[in-house]
Order: structure tokens, then C-alpha cells, then sequence
């Protein structure tokens, strides 16, 4: 199947396509104005691999959390693709993705990862590797990062920008059970097609307009007037 995979969540944009299964993928930071760069990197990507946007047999994306604005133009730009080629979409948790992305490049099995919510929060969640793919543990939240600790007293490698921001709490919330941490890691489109492979061979594809966001937060345009970093 020809995956056609985007995350505009976080601060670093990506886009990748499995096609005849080739990977090509596109990275790029960049603070705002993800919607414009995604479209590029897509076009970037169809031309790299010699085909178009016919092509593609579903969509894969990061439904969040993470950015606000981020989180709604990756969800839009699926959407609007999905609806236009008439194919099926896999929405992917970001933290998910960001925890793949660590253990394909850390080899490790243990991921708690903490990506900065602002405000005092964190999104977290906790994830054990098997055969090569990583499955959630807990679940998804935002919280304080006083509220994050071990789901087991095994040791666990911290992720995310979250142990970049509130690094003296993480640290001593996971204490004796803290193998490592490395903030430099966040959701690659490529770990999106990994994790939506999983999603294909479970069937769980969906229609076009279930191409829905994840925020956690409650009262998003609330809190979002309160702080222009929502």
C-alpha cells in the first residue's frame, strides 16, 4: 500500500511517503507557517519518487497533541486529501510517533515521553517496545509534570521537549528508575507510516471526515486566548 504520511505538531514539520515500498521523507523546523510547508514538502516528495498524488492509497497522520494550530493544519490537510482522492485516513497519536522515533534511533525498549504543553503542563504517556513497534502503556495526558512518574520500576529513557523544560521534576519523579534522557526527538513522519502499517493490517482505517484532532487539553480556545503558546 502507497502511504502517504504528515505531522505538523510540533516545531519540527515532516512528511513522508511509502511508495512501492520505497521510503522517501522531509523534515524541517520551523516555529509556524507549517501549512505552506507541508504542501511543499508533499510536492518535494511526489517528485523524489517519480509519481503523484494519484497514486496513494491512504493518508497517514499526527492528530496530536501537540501545537494547537499545528495539530488542526495536519488534521485539515489529511482531511482535505482524503476527501479529494477518496481514500482512507490513519490518524496516529504524536506522542506515539515521538516515542518510535526514540526507539529506532535510541534501540531502547522503556520510553516515557514528556513533550512541553505550556502553561506548567506536559503531554505524557509511557510506551514498551515489541517486535519493533511501540505500544502505549498508560494513556495519553496532559498534566503537571509533578504528576508523571513510572508506570513500572524498570529503567525508562525520557523523551521530548517536556524533559528539556521541567527537566529537575522528570528527573526526580523517575529517580532510580532513569536510564537516560534525550530531548532532541520528536514526531517523524516516518515513524507515522510505521505505526500506520500496524493500523492497516488491523483494519482500521476510517473515512475521511474521522480525520479528527487529539488536543487533551479541555477548553482549548479558552485557554488558547489566556496564552498565544496554547
Amino acid at each position: 500500500m502507497n502511504i502517504l504520511a504528515l505531522d505538523t505538531c510540533t516545531e519540527s514539520c515532516s512528511a513522508a511517503l511509502l511508495y512501492q515500498g520505497q521510503l522517501y521523507e522531509l523534515t524541517e523546523g520551523t516555529q509556524r507557517g507549517h501549512s505552506d510547508m507541508i504542501l511543499g514538502m508533499m510536492d518535494a516528495l511526489f517528485e523524489q519518487a517519480g509519481t503523484s498524488i494519484s497514486s496513494i492509497d491512504a493518508v497517514a497522520f499526527g492528530r496530536g497533541p501537540g501545537s494547537f494550530t499545528g495539530v488542526r493544519v495536519g488534521v485539515g490537510v489529511a482531511q482535505g486529501i482524503a476527501y479529494a482522492r477518496d481514500v482512507p485516513v490513519i490518524p496516529v497519536s504524536s506522542l506515539a510517533a515521538l516515542a518510535q522515533d526514540a526507539v529506532d534511533t535510541l534501540n531502547v525498549e522503556q520510553v516515557a515521553v514528556a513533550m512541553d504543553a505550556r502553561m506548567g503542563e506536559i503531554y505524557c504517556a509511557s510506551y514498551h517496545c515489541e517486535d519493533g513497534l511501540v505500544h502505549l502503556l498508560d494513556q495519553e495526558r496532559v498534566c503537571p509534570p509533578e504528576q508523571f512518574i513510572p508506570e513500572s520500576d524498570q529503567q525508562w529513557v525520557g523523551v521530548g521537549s517536556g524533559w528539556s523544560e521541567y527537566d529537575s521534576i522528570l528527573r526526580q519523579n523517575f529517580s532510580g528508575n532513569l536510564a537516560q534522557v534525550s530531548v532532541e526527538h520528536y514526531p517523524q513522519a516516518s515513524s507515522i507510516i510505521k505505526l500506520a502499517q500496524r493500523e492497516i493490517a488491523a483494519g482500521r482505517l476510517l473515512p475521511a471526515e474521522q480525520a479528527l484532532p487529539v488536543y487533551l487539553r479541555n477548553n482549548v480556545a479558552k485557554k488558547r486566548a489566556n496564552s498565544s503558546h496554547a
